[in-house]
Parts: C-alpha cells; sequence; structure tokens
C-alpha cells in the first residue's frame, strides 16, 4: 500500500514541477533557475511540516508517504539543481551560478526549518 501512495504523490508532483518551471520561465525569464529554486523551497517547506507533524504523531505514516516521499519528492529536484548551477557556470554566468547555490541550499535548509518549526507550534 505503501508503495502506491508513494507512486500517486510522485504522479503529482512530478507535472506540478513542470508546470511551475515553465511558469517561471515564463514570468521571469530563463536567466536565472527561479522555477527550480522555487520547487525546492516550497518542498522543503511542505516536507519540513509533514516531518514535524510525524514527529509528535499528527501527521500519519501514510500521509507522509503520499505528500513527503512521493509529492514532495518528486516536486524537488536536486539533479536539475546541480546541473542548472552547472550550466551557468559553463555560460559564464558565475555569479548566477554562485547565487544559485548559496540561495537555493540556504533558502531550502531554512524552508525546512520553518516548516518543521510551525508544526512543533501547531502540534505540540
Amino acid at each position: 500500500m505503501t508503495v502506491i501512495l508513494v507512486a500517486l504523490g510522485a504522479a503529482l508532483g512530478a507535472p506540478l514541477r513542470y508546470l511551475v518551471d515553465r511558469a517561471m520561465q515564463a514570468r521571469c525569464g530563463p536567466a536565472f533557475p527561479w522555477g527550480t529554486l522555487s520547487v525546492n523551497v516550497v518542498g522543503s517547506l511542505v516536507l519540513g511540516v509533514l516531518i514535524g507533524g510525524a514527529a509528535v504523531g499528527a501527521v500519519p505514516g501514510s500521509l507522509v508517504a503520499l505528500l513527503g516521499t512521493g509529492l514532495c519528492g518528486a516536486l524537488t529536484t536536486y539533479s536539475t539543481f546541480g546541473y542548472e548551477t552547472v550550466r551557468l557556470f559553463e555560460d559564464g554566468a558565475h555569479r548566477y551560478a554562485l547565487i544559485n547555490a548559496g540561495v537555493s541550499v540556504g533558502a531550502a535548509l531554512g524552508a525546512a526549518f520553518v516548516g518543521v518549526t510551525v508544526a512543533e507550534a501547531m502540534w505540540s
């Protein structure tokens, strides 16, 4: 049953990532990977809330499998972040590459921390 929940969540997360990336590129242009940054930060926030809620027993394991492992796992993308950072560097956009690396890691970690903190405040 758990593998089906993970697959269902992933079936939603992957197309959602694609649509967010397309929308961000249409809005902000292709010079900086805003779409990947956005999905990684939002996914980290959602996963933080889920894991924080699960830690205090407020979020069931089935919901963590569906939304955490499935949805957030397919929504977020470390490989694309790495590829886009290398592409920026190889294209001579060194400043954008450094900004992408620093902001992506810092914002995703910060979002996860905020998510856990919010969950603890809500359910403790």
